[in-house]
């Protein structure tokens, strides 16, 4: 007996390594079960990113320092600068909650490696700043407060840390091989990966439950990175392990590994159809800005008008996605008036009308959108949502629908919208009788209760 004990310990040493090292599975599970975790996120549809960081006191774009080609040393004045006085997370709660956001992604650590949060494995945060508190722990309570539930982004690049490898997204990216290996010479990538999954660590185990983590991004290829450099699987796993329920995104470059993300993210664009993998619709969201930038740019000016984006939420919705919305606040710690006033324009839509994009999804095939309108629809209460983004002043028809309908109404205020079947050829379309004058809302709703 004496003999094996010493092998039970080998053995229990051997089980510790490679559970260090990354080598277990990633957790398994049914496609029932993953859209059972991510029921919450599929009914809310409507999210707020948010990008705070340095880059908010240039105030021109949160790629400064690589579109500038910024050293640290530079940078260094913002980290010096950074005392958002005026902070205050329950406003920015209660603003997303006005808006009609369900919940919320925050960056933690964005490309230019500040944290904003009391991380004890760099001196680069928030607490060292003349702020001089963990911003995270505020923003945390505040937003659960408001019944919104909380993610993080966390940056996988890192242009501040000393060991993380230069390369063609960094702000000292070379022109040669040579350059390169000169400048990296004494990093070690090693080291930073124990550095990420130190911080990730962190984060998911010190503010209670996140629901979403949101890695930003692989890039392999020629002097970048892809799931080698991250060990994408090992942080993956980490973070599946310190949260069962978290929801992930797609950018560890693990896309072709079962459980190595949950959801697809377009970012700036407007999806022609339902996203698929490998023949079959997955879960989307696109992540779109206000304007041009993530971060505060005081004087970009390519705002989109509010009608602009209740369409693309809206429109988003009508391919069965979600719509994660940006808001760069400033280096005061506020949202600024043009992103207040989106805000607020969409909330007072919302009020209304979020019955057309809460729950909701694609409208079943054989049900056609009139011109200039998109369709979403509620499979539970089995009812159909018609946006008209052009309104057609008094009458609209429904093709094929005279055996499908009950009744409608104008969802902003359950005014009946009334309606008689086609003749002839025409007998199963619908003809409705609209108000000539456009209802006074940013986007109009028609509520089709179908039998």
């Amino acid at each position: 007996m004496k003999a094996i004990i010493p092998t039970i310990k080998t053995l229990i040493i051997c089980l510790l390594m490679i559970s260090q090292m990354g080598w277990a599975q990633l957790p398994k599970e049914t496609e029932a079960q993953k859209a059972e975790r991510m029921k919450w996120w599929t009914e809310a549809r409507f999210g707020m990113f948010i990008h705070w960081g340095l880059y908010a006191l240039p105030a021109r774009h949160e790629w400064v320092k690589h579109h500038e080609r910024m050293t640290n040393e530079q940078y260094q004045k913002y980290f010096e600068n950074f005392d958002p006085d005026l902070y205050d997370p329950k406003e920015w709660a209660r603003m997303a909650k006005e808006a009609g956001m369900k919940y919320v992604v925050l960056t933690s650590k964005h490309h230019e490696g500040f944290c904003l949060w009391d991380t004890r494995y760099t001196d680069y945060k928030s607490t060292n700043t003349p702020i001089g508190k963990d911003l995270i722990r505020e923003f945390v309570e505040a937003f659960r407060a408001e019944g919104l539930k909380v993610g993080f982004y966390y940056s996988l690049l890192d242009w501040h840390h000393p060991d993380y490898t230069i390369d063609r997204n960094h702000p000292q990216r070379q022109e040669s091989d040579a350059d390169y290996n000169r400048l990296n010479k004494g990093k070690d990538m090693n080291r930073y990966r124990a550095y990420m999954k130190d911080q990730v660590r962190e984060l998911l185990t010190n503010y209670g439950e996140i629901s979403i983590i949101w890695f930003d991004f692989s890039f392999p290829g020629k002097n970048g990175k892809g799931r080698d450099d991250w060990d994408s699987e090992g942080l993956l796993k980490l973070a599946r392990s310190l949260q069962p329920g978290i929801i992930v995104d797609d950018r560890l470059d693990l896309k072709d590994v079962e459980g190595g993300w949950d959801f697809t993210t377009p970012e700036q664009v407007k999806v022609a159809k339902w996203p698929e993998y490998n023949g079959k619709k997955i879960p989307w969201e696109t992540c779109q800005t206000f304007s041009g930038s993530w971060g505060y740019y005081r004087d970009e000016t390519t705002w989109k008008s509010p009608a602009q984006l209740i369409e693309l939420l809206v429109e988003s919705v009508s391919k069965g996605g979600n719509l994660l919305l940006n808001v760069g606040p400033t280096a005061r710690g506020i949202f600024d008036y043009r992103a207040r006033e989106r805000l607020e324009a969409i909330g007072e839509w919302m009020k209304y009308n979020s019955r057309s994009i809460y729950n909701c999804t694609e409208a079943p095939a054989g049900f056609r959108a009139p011109a200039n309108t998109l369709l979403t629809y509620n499979p539970a209460t089995k009812r159909l949502y018609i946006h008209l983004l052009a309104y057609p002043m008094g009458a609209m028809t429904l093709e094929n629908m005279a055996d499908k309908v009950r009744y409608i109404q104008f969802l902003h205020d359950a005014s009946e919208i009334r309606f008689t079947a086609g003749s002839n050829e025409q007998k199963n379309n619908l003809n409705l009788q609209l108000p000539v004058m456009k209802p006074p809302v940013e986007i109009p709703v028609l509520e089709v209760i179908l039998k």
